[in-house]
């Protein structure tokens, strides 16, 4: 059996035994997550356990003085951070804020190839994002939310760790990106949902994960999906999908017209979304 498949073989076992290793949630992410789904919190709480992690401090007042919030008057402490984003989005903001966490690796050929995928997911949030706003911005709907679209946009992607990590004990399997990527394509769904389950993500994330490269797979009502997948489209990364992924768009009426995704005001919502991450 060639490696190649016999890396597939174990991959495959391991999902069905429910024993491949699946990263962990961020531990900052988790406790964010954890105090704010506690009745009795309250902003100063939360402020107090996002500050107790300078990284995710800095990003968090970064964001809310951001383009992302529209706001112009300047904060300057953790505190008044989270006042202004609020406890409902300091949730989700903080998790995919900490999501980079993950994608780091001390072999250098596997973090070459995690820190790529890293790069491309930045690339398809900011997508995303910019064509909820846009969306929301000329339909006047707010069904779906900016900051759970960014975290379903940063995780859709996830399951290709395992997968990494895996193939980090098969060196030559590196040598062949072409079977990296077909292992990521047959697998990387099915073990994101999986890990969005293990985390406890809610069901229409873990759609994202499973379905976002499934055409097959569609809903009549818009959903985060088609942001997702219309994100990794703008960004290139559906390869002969995209024509697909544009008709839905078009069919499903994200937007009247899709000359919008060329825009100039998309384009700036665009980078301002992409500079959250940089």
């Amino acid at each position: 059996m060639s490696t190649e498949n016999a890396l597939l073989t174990i991959l495959v076992e391991k999902i069905n035994n429910d024993t491949l290793v699946l990263p962990t949630l961020p531990a900052i992410a988790l406790k964010v997550r954890r105090t704010a789904d506690d009745p009795e919190v309250n902003l100063n709480k939360m402020a107090d356990v996002i500050g107790q992690d300078p990284a995710l401090s800095a990003r968090i007042i970064k964001i809310s003085n951001s383009a992302y919030m529209g706001r112009t008057v300047k904060v300057e402490t953790i505190h008044q951070a989270v006042t202004r984003i609020g406890l409902r989005q300091v949730k989700n903001i903080a998790t995919a804020l900490a999501m980079e966490q993950l994608f780091v690796s001390k072999n250098q050929i596997v973090h070459e190839h995690i820190n790529q995928v890293w790069q491309q997911t930045i690339d398809v949030v900011a997508n995303a994002m910019a064509a909820l706003q846009m969306h929301t911005e000329q339909t006047k709907q707010k069904r779906l939310n900016l900051d759970i679209m960014t975290l379903a946009a940063l995780v859709h992607n996830i399951g290709v760790l395992p997968i990494f990590t895996e193939a980090e004990r098969h060196d030559d399997v590196f040598a062949n990106p072409t079977f990296l990527s077909v292992a990521v394509q047959k697998l990387s769904g099915r073990i994101g949902g999986v890990i969005l389950r293990e985390w406890g993500f809610h069901d229409e994330l873990v759609e994202v994960a499973e379905n976002w490269r499934n055409l097959g797979y569609m809903s009549q009502a818009i959903t985060y999906l088609d942001f997702v997948r219309l994100g990794a489209a703008l960004s290139g990364y559906m390869g002969s999908l995209k024509d697909g992924v544009m008709n839905v768009t078009q069919q499903k009426g994200l937007f009247e017209d899709l000359s919008v995704l060329d825009s100039e005001e998309f384009k700036t919502m665009r980078d301002n979304a992409r500079m959250i991450f940089q």
